[in-house]
């Protein structure tokens, strides 16, 4: 725990949507520029849990994971999706976006993710942005809550994620 008035530290992520893979090859670039260097990389996987993003984005939409090497201190995650907010808008074509970029951080107990949208499940955090807790982590394994993401309840994305907590344990031991 850190110490009192001061938020833990955590690995950044971005969860990527995208129909074309250009926007990914640019927002990638970009989120670097912003963030650092990529600890880890998912594969890419067909993303079909909802028709949400298809006028946008195009189809099929597709999904990846980047998890970044810096560790961020979770009280900034507001001005993280801010970030990724003016990352979208930039590779937007007429205004209507090419990839969808939702950050989030993994802590050794949770799974965070920001979010404009306000629901009875988030906490306001600040400047319009709101949070939840999207997994935590019980036992051996990360558990979801009522509200969570399908595609974050999917074998492969727990795997990824519990191979990024083994990485961030180590490196918290400094090992």
């Amino acid at each position: 725990m850190p110490p009192s008035g001061e938020s833990e530290q955590g690995v950044l992520f971005a969860g990527l949507l995208y129909a074309q893979s250009e926007y990914l090859e640019q927002a990638r670039e970009l989120l670097t520029a912003d963030f650092g260097s990529i600890l880890v990389e998912s594969d890419e996987i067909l993303w079909d849990h909802s028709v949400y993003y298809e006028q946008e984005l195009g189809v099929p939409i597709k999904r990846r994971f980047v998890f970044f090497d810096n560790l961020i201190s979770t009280g900034l995650i507001a001005e993280t999706k801010l970030k990724t907010i003016a990352i979208e808008k930039t590779l937007s074509v007429d205004g209507i976006r090419k990839i969808n970029i939702d950050p989030g951080y993994l802590t050794l107990a949770k799974v965070v993710l920001p979010t404009t949208k306000n629901r009875s499940h988030r906490i306001y955090l600040k400047n319009g942005i709101y949070a939840e807790t999207t997994l935590i982590y019980i036992g051996d394994s990360f558990k979801p809550h009522l509200f969570t993401y399908t595609d974050f309840t999917k074998t492969e994305t727990l795997e990824l994620l519990h191979k990024v907590r083994k990485q961030f344990k180590n490196k918290l031991l400094g090992i």
